[in-house]
């Protein structure tokens, strides 16, 4: 079985990777709505932002790949999950103040 989303282990995550992922606005926000550590549809029209699909899809591969989240795939449905128990464990507090500390979205 493959996996066609792969994610770096956590112990491989480096926190410049992972703060360089979240300092573009978008992804900030993203991690802020994934914060609560449950799947979200990956579906462009849920999130709300102004930006093209393939826009998009860029923002949550390059949070992907920075260690930050995996995705969970059921049949054709794509989900994006914040791998925040890992997290965690790694950068204890990085999560709660990325997201307590993310500018409000409207």
């Amino acid at each position: 079985m493959t996996n066609d989303y792969p994610v770096p282990a956590m112990a491989d995550v480096e926190l410049v990777d992972v703060l360089r992922a979240v300092a573009d606005p978008i992804r900030l926000r993203i991690v802020t709505v994934l914060g609560d550590g449950e799947p979200h549809s990956k579906s462009a029209p849920d999130w709300g932002f102004d930006v093209q699909k393939s826009t998009l899809a860029h923002h949550f591969k390059a949070l992907r790949e920075a260690g930050l989240t995996r995705t969970i795939v059921d049949g054709r449905t794509h989900a994006i999950q914040l791998r925040r128990a890992e997290l965690d464990a790694r950068f204890p507090g990085l999560v709660a103040a990325l997201v307590e500390g993310a500018p409000p979205t409207d």
